[in-house]
């Protein structure tokens, strides 16, 4: 890890792999290029798509409350998604041809992102309804926790908008997480980051993960890179956006976190829902469910990785076969554009975090500090 910081393809790194009660943490690095501030093991970096499996938890309590149903329509709670058009081709204007949808979107579509809306892996870009999303300030790129409105005027903004696909048809990315988090608020009767903040993080010990922070001095630097010069450019200073609270906390990819705390939360996915103190969160049988591929994915169906190696479950991605030293099969987990990713190995006990500065230049396949902590990970084991 150290050895990506003298390069610079990072500014700073810091990780966590543990394995039973064996847990090995390090960093390398500084928080922002230039400033004598070192990463430390309490630095706070954002993990923007990370946030996906754990607003996945929060749907599933609800679930388990009897507040809302896998396959019940989301319509009574999300009323500006009712009666839906289609696209006759999804692929084409978002101003083109419609259809009726054969039925309502229910919360199992929007947990397996199959709802209708969001970025298909598959299709040349640039692609029409993110620009559409991105004219109607819903967000359409990188995250930009200020730029979205409030969650009632983005769901209706959203409402909008045709869908790409059948409920149920095709996995898209992405916007189904968004979507979740408006859900989520409305069948707790309070703002999801309240609900997320009081029934996950901190049952947790998750103290240091949320929306926002005012704890700037101990946030990283986001960078980006300038794909005509190459040259690291500032994405996100740690006095800019997430420095304040947003009108939109997005369930998709609005969080800030450590590494300790992102242990925590995989730790309770390993203990089968299980908090340090033997109590429950989340039941054996939500996590089984949560972290089972729920798309069937193969030749010809759509899923996160282009080689059908990854399938998804509720808000992660499961590894249905394994094409190098990590991760096993029935692994799951998932990865932050901005320079993050996490995994549960049930198959090892193995959990892993790495969290840097730097936001991936592309997603297939992920930066060579990601690949190497993985490899870094299972070599060790196989040591061991």
């Amino acid at each position: 890890m150290a050895g990506h910081v003298e390069t610079d393809s990072v500014a700073g790194v810091a990780w966590l792999a543990a394995c039973g009660d064996e847990v090995e943490f390090g960093v390398a690095g500084q928080l922002t290029r230039g400033e004598p501030e070192p990463v430390r093991r309490d630095s706070l970096l954002r993990i923007s798509s990370m946030t996906k499996p754990m607003a996945a938890v929060a749907a599933l309590i609800l679930v388990e409350e009897c507040a809302l149903r896998l396959d019940d329509p989301v319509d009574l709670l999300l009323p500006e998604l009712a009666d839906r058009k289609v696209l006759v081709d999804g692929r084409g204007p978002i101003d083109g041809a419609t259809v009726p949808a054969d039925r309502p979107i229910t919360l199992r579509d929007v947990l397996t992102f199959r709802l209708g809306w969001g970025m298909d892996f598959e299709a040349p870009w640039p692609q029409p309804l993110l620009e559409a999303m991105g004219t109607l300030g819903l967000g359409d790129g990188p995250p930009a926790p200020q730029v979205p409105p409030a969650p009632d005027e983005w769901i209706k903004r959203l409402g909008t908008l045709p869908l790409l696909y059948q409920p149920g048809q095709r996995w898209l990315y992405h916007v189904g997480a968004a979507v979740l988090g408006v859900l989520i608020a409305r069948a707790a009767g309070q703002p999801f980051e309240n609900f997320m903040r009081e029934r996950v993080f901190e049952p947790l010990g998750m103290a240091d993960t949320g929306f926002w922070t005012a704890n700037v001095d101990r946030l990283g630097t986001c960078y980006g890179l300038d794909p005509q010069t190459a040259e690291h450019t500032v994405y996100d200073a740690p006095g800019g956006q997430w420095a304040s609270a947003p009108a939109f906390a997005s369930g998709a990819d609005g969080l800030v976190s450590t590494i300790d705390d992102v242990h925590a939360f995989g730790r309770l996915l390993l203990s089968g829902g299980r908090l340090p103190d033997g109590s429950k969160l989340l039941s054996r049988a939500s996590v089984a469910a949560m972290t089972s591929d729920q798309i069937g994915v193969g030749p010809g169906i759509a899923g996160p990785s282009f080689d059908g190696s990854q399938g998804w479950g509720f808000g992660v991605g499961v590894q249905v076969r394994r094409t190098s030293l990590a991760p096993s099969i029935g692994a799951y987990g998932w990865a932050g554009g901005l320079g993050s990713s996490w995994g549960n190995d049930p198959a090892e006990g193995v959990i892993g975090v790495v969290l840097t500065t730097d936001a991936f230049t592309s997603a297939f396949p992920p930066p060579a500090v990601i690949q190497d902590f993985w490899t870094s990970v299972y070599v060790s084991l196989s040591a061991a």
